[in-house]
């Protein structure tokens, strides 16, 4: 006699053993067509959860119902590698660290989107299935705000547009492929949140350097996955610690408290009576910014209202007492395809009065060879004693010069509003985050009509949808 028991164990893990195979070919047959993903399709285990609503992840295990992947598998094998690579780009693009304050149902939805998005554009056999005219409808909504459509600037073009419920609850069904219910870690858990960000920038920057390597060996359509992994891997600065590499060393007219010694002072008013023998020097040598130069692209891409926060946010930096000297020299360039305006500030009076009457000159293309060939003159002509450096604000679209200029230079962008593959290896290149140049600093304002979490679209793996976290 057959023991029911032991039956329904070797039963269920035969359903194991079945959907590991199934796991294991899909990481196989992605690797075979996308080699630069091999140590992050490794860095995930599996593991059988009869609480999992499909499969999902929390970076370090896929975890699957085995009932939901089978039937995700008896639809054929690129539904489950499309579902293993989603997964795998959450990781990559570090979907799971919430970086501040985000409703948690939004961020999910636009998570989503953003990895749906590069996997639709990749034309590969194993992943490929056309997509919808539901879906490249809105890529295209987005496209035309974003140039990247990472999760970021997805988030917010989505809290912008007032979607209603119904709306909402569409997306969702649209886009969902996984539980996002493993992204929050336990604050016990061995496995912490850091170890796993950690791992997973590694993976990222393996990634970036070996698609870069390939060089034209690389798909066409591979292009959106690396503009994204190269989005994820810059290099985000203070900006006000960034602005000090263009300050000088200068003296100044002021008693330098570091160099004077008290007690020769007290000494000598002891000893002599009211006759220091030292007194404080009266000047001393500080570390500030003193000629500088600020060119702003005003081409019909760049908002005006944008330039002038970016202007506000750094005459705010420069205005602190030990950021420039009492004497300045910055230039304000406007600039599209051509000099518009060259406005010299000298003083705190004259920025005030420049940024009252600030208007955008312009709106024509982008060319960035004027204005440094403008500038280029002025150093020659000795307009300034000691430039350092300049800032162009701009959105990155337009024709760069190929000679290196003797001053430094700085490309600034803000974060999902630019195009940085053509700006030459000389430049710096500074990413500004959106919260550095708004009026209210660190206030996300995603005003959307609220919805009660909307159930998602069971077809995609086969189980129930998920209840995601309701807007809080």
């Amino acid at each position: 006699m057959i023991d029911p028991t032991r039956h329904r164990q070797m039963e269920e893990l035969n359903i194991v053993t079945l959907c590991t195979r199934i796991l294991q070919n899909a990481r196989n047959e992605l690797y075979l067509n996308m080699r630069y993903l091999d140590i992050s399709l490794s860095s995930l285990g599996a593991q059988s959860d009869p609480a999992c609503l499909g499969v999902g992840t929390d970076g370090f295990v896929i975890y699957y119902r085995p009932e939901a992947l089978a039937r995700l598998y008896s639809r054929g094998r690129v539904s489950v590698n499309r579902a293993v690579l989603h997964m795998v780009l959450h990781c990559l693009f570090c979907h799971m660290d919430t970086r501040g304050r985000r409703d948690p149902w939004l961020w999910n939805l636009a998570c989503d989107i953003a990895v749906e998005s590069v996997m639709d554009g990749l034309y590969l056999k194993c992943v490929h299935s056309p997509a919808s005219l539901f879906r490249r409808d809105w890529y295209g909504r987005l496209g035309r705000q974003l140039n990247v459509l990472n999760a970021e600037g997805v988030y917010h073009a989505l809290g912008n547009m007032h979607l209603s419920g119904k709306q909402l609850e569409r997306l969702a069904s649209e886009f969902y492929v996984d539980d996002h219910q493993y992204w929050d870690l336990p604050e016990d858990a061995p496995k912490s949140s850091m170890v796993r960000q950690n791992q997973w920038n590694n993976n990222r920057d393996r990634v970036q350097t070996e698609m870069e390597t390939m060089g034209n060996q690389q798909d066409e359509e591979s292009k959106s996955l690396l503009e994204q992994v190269r989005v994820e891997n810059r290099e985000r600065y203070d900006y006000r610690h960034f602005l000090r590499k263009f300050s000088v060393l200068r003296e100044e007219m002021q008693v330098d408290q570091d160099s004077f010694d008290y007690v020769f002072y007290t000494y000598g008013l002891e000893l002599y009576g009211n006759m220091p023998l030292v007194e404080p020097l009266e000047s001393r040598e500080v570390s500030r910014i003193q000629d500088f130069v600020v060119v702003v692209d005003t081409s019909m891409s760049c908002s005006g209202d944008l330039v002038r926060r970016f202007l506000e946010e750094t005459y705010d930096i420069l205005c602190e007492a030990d950021s420039y000297f009492r004497k300045t020299n910055i230039h304000i360039i406007q600039c599209d395809d051509q000099i518009q305006q060259d406005m010299r500030i000298t003083s705190r009076e004259e920025m005030e009065a420049y940024l009252r009457d600030f208007t955008i000159i312009g709106q024509g293309g982008t060319d960035f060879r004027p204005a440094f060939e403008h500038v280029n003159r002025m150093v020659k002509q000795g307009e300034f004693h000691r430039l350092k450096g300049l800032l162009y604000f701009t959105d990155g679209e337009g024709i760069y010069p190929v000679k290196r200029p003797v001053y430094d230079t700085a490309f600034v962008f803000v974060r999902d509003q630019y195009t940085d593959i053509s700006v030459p290896a000389w430049a710096m290149k500074v990413i500004l985050e959106p919260e550095q140049i708004v009026e209210q600093m660190g206030q996300e304002k995603c005003s959307w009509a609220g919805a009660q979490a909307p159930g998602a679209n069971p077809a995609e793996t086969g189980a129930q949808a998920p209840e995601r976290k309701d807007r809080p």
